[in-house]
């Protein structure tokens, strides 16, 4: 018989959104693109999040060391590493040994320097034991200004740089691979005209300080990112991402480039390889610190549910992928059920192996360093959840958003995705 609870909710949801006149049934969903930021020298994030994009996490990890022993993380070439994105709080040495992970990459928020000892915060704090335990670690520097970019010389430009020296003296030569950036054009925002200035004198100063540091800085590889939209990028935007390029192949302490395919087929992956390995010297590698397909799922948020589902689940006839979803963020599923919505709609079984296709590019370059994969869902990907939202929440190998605990304390998983991460971490 139906759920009542669970019709009650799909119903509700569904009265809420046409009341605020947000879109429903068979409406398409607008084009996946990360948010801006609030207004001002901002401290949210626009496209972050551990499954790819969200927001702040609701939760923290609640363990500060590896569970079982030192991790020997291999070099930087043709890794798959564990995806936290701004959520390295959230950082579960269990969950990165449920799924082989050797390698972690995060972001930081650049403003939150402001806020004390960098070495002391939460997220910080985590990366540092991942380091001690033996992970490899990729951070990149994120610098979020809703405004605008600092122009160089201005006195908050010098700001950026005092920040970007306190959290240099923390990261130099103890993470692996630091990255200038982490969405430059989605976070100035879309104020362009001194991006790539910007940058580029962030990028001088961090090579600076690691000259200025001596040996034991010179672990730490710099590279810049992350270029985004590659597959179809604005005309506007093409000659900046080509001095990015260009800056990047003409610095010798430059390691590379970060980029990030959050794309909506396979050949649009693609485009980003075409259009960055041709540009970077023999002796550069990229980065690909965020990997997904999110913008196909965009499109069938406000598909039917396919009738196998409905019908096991006892779910009412015409059911909408986003219904379903906001169901499972409401009353979370056990693992088999979510597994079974995402494998019963072929826009995803159809993908299955997008994880595997998308690391068998890269690798088949020869020329990448580290992708990275988000590991689990926080609470800003379903928040506010609804047809028009981008969603990160099928992205996460771990999904305690929508599914509840296993039986081994772990959140559910996408059991696809978490398959998917151990073979690679082999191949």
């Amino acid at each position: 018989m139906l759920n009542r609870r669970r019709l009650l909710g799909l119903s509700t949801m569904a009265a809420g959104l046409a009341a605020t006149g947000v879109a429903g049934c068979g409406s398409a969903a607008p084009a996946a693109s990360p948010a801006t930021a609030p207004a001002g020298d901002s401290t949210t994030d626009p496209g972050g999040g551990a499954s790819g994009s969200g927001g702040s996490s609701s939760r923290s990890g609640a363990d500060t060391a590896p569970a079982t022993g030192h991790v020997s993380a291999p070099p930087p070439v043709n890794v798959i590493a564990a995806n936290l994105n701004q959520d390295l709080d959230l950082l579960d040495f269990a969950q990165l040994q449920a799924i082989s992970a050797t390698w972690v990459r995060g972001f930081y928020l650049m403003q939150n320097a402001d806020q004390g000892d960098v070495a002391g915060q939460p997220g910080m704090k985590k990366l540092t034991a991942a380091i001690a335990g033996g992970y490899g670690t990729v951070l990149n520097l994120k610098f979020d200004y809703e405004q605008g970019l600092p122009d160089v010389g201005s006195s908050a430009m010098s700001v950026a740089l005092a920040r970007l020296d306190k959290v240099l003296a923390v990261v130099l030569g103890k993470v692996d691979i630091v990255v200038i950036g982490n969405e430059p054009f989605f976070e100035c925002g879309q104020k362009t005209g001194n991006l790539n200035a910007f940058y580029e004198t962030v990028a001088q100063h961090a090579i600076d300080y690691r000259k200025q540091h001596g040996a034991s800085a010179g672990k730490t590889q710099i590279f810049m990112g992350a270029l985004t939209d590659l597959e179809n990028p604005k005309k506007s935007n093409v000659p900046l991402i080509n001095r990015w390029l260009d800056y990047v192949k003409g610095n010798p302490d430059i390691a590379g480039t970060d980029c990030h395919p959050h794309v909506a087929s396979m050949s649009d992956c693609q485009r980003y390889l075409d259009y960055i390995v041709p540009r970077i010297r023999p002796d550069q590698k990229f980065l690909a610190t965020e990997f997904s397909l999110v913008k196909l799922y965009q499109k069938h948020l406000s598909d039917p549910v396919p009738a196998a589902f409905t019908t096991k689940y006892h779910l009412p006839a015409g059911t909408l992928v986003w219904q379903v979803v906001g169901d499972a963020i409401a009353h979370p599923f056990a693992q088999q059920e979510w597994n079974d919505f995402l494998l019963s709609c072929p826009w995803f079984s159809g993908n299955r192996d997008i994880m595997a296709q998308m690391a068998a590019a890269f690798r088949q370059t020869g020329r990448l360093a580290v992708a990275g994969y988000g590991i689990t869902q926080d609470a800003g990907a379903v928040q506010d959840w609804g047809p028009g939202k981008t969603p990160w929440v099928f992205n996460s190998i771990f999904c305690p958003e929508v599914t509840q605990p296993g039986a081994d304390g772990l959140p559910g998983q996408n059991v696809t995705w978490a398959s998917e991460f151990r073979s690679l971490q082999q191949a």
